[in-house]
């Protein structure tokens, strides 16, 4: 496959403008657990009360770069999803509490693309994916099938939330919430192929979203993700 990385955006607490995020990269680390949310005031105040912080923090990254695209295809990629939404949920039910229906439309997987599309009026192809810990090569993968297709770019969204505590046996994958967004367009700046990983390959220090934000800022031109049995090489061109 192959594409071009147009644009960029991400966000994390404390982490909101490239400068903040070219020290993290320079020296990544665990970020200070915190309540913050991202700035989404370009929103009507009636459509901010719906979104959760991951629907927040998907909409301060994506929005931004959304703009003068008339028709823009979105696909969109968490592994875990609005867990704290479904775990309030879960803890209702146990205390045999009446269930909001608003509260269970808004934690289905594809609730961010569904108010994505409601907020923004757009008509285009938009996916949900969630695909273990290399979800931003399978979202890379349906992108290019959408600029395969005609599309002149598509939006790539990768976020996820600190799950709540009693899943953090669980979810290890989330060091702190954070949300990456890539304006893809058809070209031959990146190439992404996947191959066999070994037993011994390293795992990725980082989300594989944050570990190629890193290498997108330090101007590297090679990037390996590994995930199980596969192993996704990431190639600049010169």
């Amino acid at each position: 496959m192959m594409f071009n990385i147009a644009q960029w955006r991400a966000w994390a607490p404390g982490l909101e403008n490239t400068q903040e995020w070219q020290q993290w990269c320079l020296s990544p680390c665990i970020v200070e657990k915190s309540d913050a949310t991202p700035d989404v005031s370009f929103l009507p105040a009636m459509q901010r009360r719906r979104l959760s912080r991951m629907a927040r923090m998907a909409f301060s990254v994506g929005w931004p770069l959304a703009v003068g695209h008339e028709h823009l295809p979105l696909v969109f990629v968490s592994r875990h999803g609005e867990t704290p939404r479904t775990f309030d949920i879960l803890r209702d039910l146990a205390a045999d509490q009446p269930l909001s229906p608003t509260q269970f439309s808004l934690s289905v997987h594809n609730a961010v693309i569904g108010l994505w599309s409601i907020m923004r009026g757009e008509t285009s192809e938009m996916t949900a994916l969630a695909a273990a810990g290399d979800g931003l090569e399978h979202g890379v993968l349906e992108a290019c099938a959408l600029l395969a297709e005609g599309a002149p770019a598509v939006l790539l969204i990768v976020t996820e939330d600190q799950p709540p505590q009693a899943y953090c046996a669980w979810v290890d994958d989330v060091p702190f919430p954070y949300a990456v967004a890539l304006l893809l367009t058809s070209g031959s700046d990146w190439q992404l192929t996947l191959g066999s990983a070994h037993a011994s390959q390293p795992k990725a220090p980082w989300p594989h979203a944050l570990n190629l934000l890193r290498t997108l800022l330090s101007g590297q031109t090679l990037c390996q993700h590994s995930w199980k049995n596969r192993l996704w090489n990431w190639q600049r061109q010169p």
